[in-house]
């Protein structure tokens, strides 16, 4: 059996149900795949998934394509390539308390924001309060990142950027109201996230064997599609015992309409993220030029 090393964007959860259900029901070891899912929890995020494939300790990783992006104009760039999107709609918006009276992105200058510290992501925030006619003037929070979402919880910090399939799910059943802001509705063409990111060199390399994980990884999330009261037995025991309360069926049914179908799972358009990029570029978040042809691989999923 060949070894597979996955490293998950966050603890498990209906983002990652595909792969525990391929793990469980057997779709990769019926390919002689031994598939490893490695939780941030496991070393608090001392190192990102992207960082644990660019240090060989990874063959994925799971990160939004802006990760993408930014391993590619590093001074030394490192050669990491989006190979499948697990979404092909985006799920994530920025979040506030309803009980916070922000309305709208305009109403966070002078608040405060719990930043995941990724790359991009502040100016990200801050653009989308000026094209609602803010100032951008937010001020910015580096929180225990798997702290965030607790501290706009318990009101210690005004927004953050959240999924509305987990967080989301999590704060109505606990009749947290919650104001909700999404990117493309404020005119930033956000992309896809997560995706399945690799190294172009063992993208290349073990093509075979990637190509198994990933039609097998497939097979999980259109399983979990169809079969959802069996997938959500399957993830339950791995989510953490804060997250253990959250309305499985809700996170899933709010999920599964974006996993896509046999024909398209996966898939990323070259022109959605050709529009992203043009837009990080025309706002001056990232001065070195990239194609998206450099950020991208399709060819494990031809």
């Amino acid at each position: 059996m060949e070894s597979i090393q996955l490293a998950l964007d966050w603890t498990p959860n209906v983002n990652h149900i595909g792969f525990f259900v391929a793990k469980q029901k057997g779709f990769y070891s019926e390919t002689d795949l031994e598939v490893n899912l490695i939780s941030p929890a496991e070393d608090d995020y001392a190192l990102t998934p992207a960082k644990k494939v660019a240090l060989g300790k990874a063959d994925f990783a799971l990160c939004p394509m802006e990760s993408i992006l930014s391993y590619r104009t590093k001074e030394i760039p490192f050669g990491l390539k989006a190979i499948a999107a697990i979404y092909q709609d985006d799920l994530s918006a920025i979040v506030s308390l309803k009980e916070a009276g922000i309305t709208s992105p305009k109403d966070l200058d002078g608040k405060s924001y719990a930043s995941y510290q990724a790359k991009y992501e502040d100016e990200i925030v801050k653009q989308m309060i000026i094209n609602d006619g803010g100032k951008g003037n937010i001020d910015i929070y580096y929180p225990s990142k798997l702290g965030i979402w607790e501290t706009i919880i318990k009101g210690d910090h005004d927004s953050t950027w959240i999924f509305l399939n987990w967080e989301g799910v999590q704060a109505k059943g606990k009749e947290i109201e919650l104001s909700t802001f999404k990117m493309r509705d404020f005119e930033v063409p956000y992309s896809y996230s997560p995706v399945l990111a690799a190294s172009e060199e063992q993208v290349k390399s073990r093509a075979k064997t990637y190509k198994k994980f990933l039609e097998a990884t497939k097979q999980g999330f259109l399983f979990a599609a169809k079969n959802k009261a069996e997938a959500e037995k399957i993830l339950s025991p791995w989510v953490s015992e804060s997250d253990a309360d959250i309305d499985f069926k809700a996170a899933l049914d709010l999920s599964s309409p974006s996993f896509g179908d046999h024909s398209n799972w996966g898939r990323i358009d070259p022109g959605n993220v050709k529009k992203y990029l043009d837009w990080i570029y025309n706002k001056g978040l990232e001065k070195v030029k990239v194609n998206v042809d450099d950020l991208l691989s399709t060819t494990l999923m031809d």
